[in-house]
């Protein structure tokens, strides 16, 4: 059974110090859109076929047991939402910048689901690719793009492709901007960012290199300016919304031990060298809110063995705040031989089981979608490891947090009252003498006591189906009750098993 690690210390500082929302029982997948993999299954206008296939993925996913979906939003230069600053995906429409139909807003209309479902949103972007198909892609670039606006941030590198240049400060900004653009206009669970940072060692930015560098070498002025950048996403979107979860996703090879002593055994390519991503300071300073190695590879490969690299991640964030997941490599399995580890899912399942034996993995993203769609043996395993679900309930959009979850009782779904009426955005007081709790919104006043059927509501006597009582040292009090009692709409979705609040 998948474990559940809840820590009433770490959800004490979640509230005292402000600092985001990050699972502690991730079991994510990524849904891609670039190359139309995932979502949509081909470029079209049409709302009603984009919001179709959205809800077709959202209750897969809820089937299979899994709790958040990480949407490739801005694959290239591009945006599957509306954006003052990146245009229409063509992945999305068919060309880059057309519009949907009928005002369609897919991030929000995914959103809105996910929620429905108790499934996370996290909004996934790449920062520096403008194109994955050379000359003629740029080519048909919308002009409004900021690619076409400023020419001046575009290296052509030698795979033929266009990407930002990360040693320009703008490019930063452009990239922070973005970020902070979806934050404050979705409300979406997390920002996201995969493996690709520089496209590799070739990038031709000596002219920036000789502006900025500053007296660095050329490689650490390259993963300085990558530090630069996780440092202001991380500075800004939590100055813009502090419950919001940042993480990366890099190359499951930080560095190769042979090359740096303070790397795994392994021989393979290096997100350090190859990518100037130094993964490892990011979660070690806590510039990141978790970090989801890519490790791709099976239980005794020979130049990446999952269980070394698997140890090495565990023993390096051991004293780290940052929470570690683990990027799982389902499309393997995919049309794998009888004779392959891969084969009907059995790696992924002796890795689960691995991940499950130590305590600081807080769960796992499956790479992708439509491998765990087209492969029976996935979807099946995961149903079953993944059987589990708790209650979920959102409150304006943000997921409520307690070190105690949610029960029903009697019918009637109780919470934690502090969690609740915090996330009312009320002021509460205890009294443990009488053990009555008072809540405060503006002009609205209410109280309870535990063990009583009946609620005070601006001097009225409201009688209550369910009455508070303790459990596990925590007051619980009827939700439903006291969210409209403060003037709340309350929507539940019994066959999610969650809970939509809005104020």
């Amino acid at each position: 059974m998948r474990k559940i690690v809840l820590s009433l210390l770490c959800v004490l500082l979640l509230v005292s110090t402000g600092n985001a929302y990050v699972s502690d029982d991730m079991r994510g997948v990524w849904v891609a859109s670039v190359y139309n993999l995932d979502y949509p299954s081909s470029g079209t206008t049409d709302s009603w076929t984009l919001k179709q296939e959205a809800i077709e993925i959202l209750d897969n996913v809820h089937s299979m047991g899994l709790n958040a979906v990480f949407l490739q939003v801005r694959p290239s230069a591009d945006a599957l939402y509306a954006s003052e600053i990146f245009p229409w995906s063509k992945y999305l429409t068919g060309q880059n910048g057309l519009v949907p139909q009928n005002g369609f807003d897919p991030l929000a209309f995914w959103v809105e689901e996910a929620h429905k479902r108790g499934i996370e949103l996290h909004a996934w972007i790449n920062p520096y690719r403008i194109t994955k198909n050379g000359d003629s892609e740029f080519a048909a670039i919308s002009e409004s793009s900021p690619a076409k606006r400023y020419p001046e941030y575009v290296v052509r590198y030698s795979d033929g492709n266009y990407y930002f240049n990360p040693g320009i400060p703008e490019v930063r900004k452009l990239v922070v901007e973005g970020a902070l653009e979806i934050v404050r206009r979705y409300d979406v669970d997390g920002i996201h960012m995969d493996d690709y940072f520089y496209p590799g060692t070739s990038f031709e930015d000596a002219a920036t290199y000789q502006k900025y560098g500053a007296g660095l070498s050329i490689e650490d002025w390259r993963r300085n300016n990558v530090d630069l950048l996780i440092q202001e996403l991380n500075t800004e979107l939590h100055k813009a919304d502090k419950d919001i979860s940042f993480g990366i996703s890099p190359f499951g090879i930080w560095a190769n031990s042979k090359n740096n002593p303070l790397g795994s055994n392994t021989n393979g390519t290096e997100s350090y060298s190859s990518h100037y991503a130094d993964t490892r300071k990011w979660a070690l300073n806590e510039w990141i809110d978790y970090i989801a190695p890519q490790i791709y590879w099976e239980v005794g490969h020979k130049s990446a063995d999952y269980k070394t690299l698997f140890d090495w991640w565990t023993n390096t964030l051991k004293d780290s705040k940052t929470k570690l997941y683990i990027g799982m490599a389902d499309y393997k399995t995919v049309g794998a031989g009888k004779s392959s580890v891969w084969y009907s899912g059995k790696e992924i399942k002796r890795q689960l089981t691995m991940n499950n034996t130590a305590k600081i993995v807080s769960g796992e993203i499956h790479y992708r979608y439509s491998s765990l769609i087209s492969e029976s043996s996935l979807s099946s395993l995961l149903k079953e490891e993944y059987k589990d679900r708790d209650i979920v309930i959102y409150v304006n959009g943000k997921k409520l947090l307690s070190d105690q979850k949610p029960l029903l009782i009697a019918g009637r779904t109780m919470v934690p009252l502090r969690a609740i009426f915090e996330a009312l955005q009320a002021n509460v007081d205890w009294e443990q003498a009488s053990q009555t709790v008072t809540a405060r919104r503006g002009s609205d006043l209410l109280s309870l006591k535990v063990g009583e059927k009946e609620m005070q509501v601006n001097g009225t006597t409201k009688k209550l189906d369910v009455s508070a009582r303790l459990v596990n040292g925590r007051t619980l009090i009827p939700l439903r009750a006291v969210s409209e009692a403060l003037n709340s709409v309350v929507e539940w979705y019994g066959a999610y098993q969650t809970i939509l609040i809005n104020l």
